[in-house]
């Protein structure tokens, strides 16, 4: 694996700390955004087999959907729906960070007692720590958001580390894995956003635990 790999695996950790960290929904959706695109990259830095078609297109659909459609989704759903520009997360952003770091921690030393198991996967070291690290950050911000827009971002992280690992194993999976993948995931945005426009005209906010309040 190269350096410029290497490189990005550690970005894509590094922009699941800030999007813990942060309250900002739109600055969320860009920085989702973001690891996205790097992770349409990825692919085609991981392997030095020479050009690849299968790589190529993984990463051209993962660079396209996850970087540029889905967030264009999440904007569009964020209008209609009025959703609020901001979201403190449960346990408040200290904790959240704290939390967050812990979770990392956890993570690559998790890796470092399968570093065999990395050395195979075409010696990617920092593929499951990564990996790990990103789908335990999505399920973490998940879990600590009461707003279903920052749920769906959580769910689209958790899947970035799901991609992450896959693509250490990209030449022995089929490309029909990846591409179920990625439908699933937006086929996800497109319900939700569908159901927080219709829960927002209903009830005026889409804060989950006031959905357990009953009205006349």
């Amino acid at each position: 694996m190269s350096s410029l790999s290497d490189m990005i695996l550690i970005l894509v950790v590094l922009t699941n700390l800030i999007l813990i960290g942060i309250g900002d929904v739109r600055l969320s959706i860009r920085i989702v955004a973001v690891q996205g695109v790097m992770l349409g990259v990825l692919p085609l830095l991981m392997f030095d087999q020479g050009f690849d078609f299968n790589l190529l297109l993984i990463g051209t659909a993962t660079f396209v959907m996850k970087g540029f459609v889905f967030p264009w989704l999440l904007f569009r759903t964020m209008h209609r729906a009025n959703v609020p520009t901001e979201s403190v997360p449960m346990l408040g952003f200290t904790t959240s960070k704290v939390a967050a770091v812990l979770l990392i921690v956890a993570s690559f030393w998790v890796g470092g007692r399968f570093r065999e198991l990395t050395e195979l996967q075409h010696g990617a070291d920092l593929t499951l720590p990564v990996a790990l690290a990103t789908l335990l950050s999505g399920l973490f911000f998940i879990i600590s958001h009461r707003q279903a827009l920052m749920q769906v971002l959580g769910y689209l992280v958790l899947e970035n580390g799901v991609f992450v690992f896959g693509v250490a194993m990209a030449h022995e999976e089929p490309l029909l894995v990846e591409m179920g993948v990625l439908l699933d995931v937006f086929v996800a945005v497109l319900v939700m956003g569908v159901a927080m426009f219709h829960i927002s005209r209903t009830f005026d906010h889409i804060d989950i635990e006031r959905m357990t309040e009953l009205r006349d």
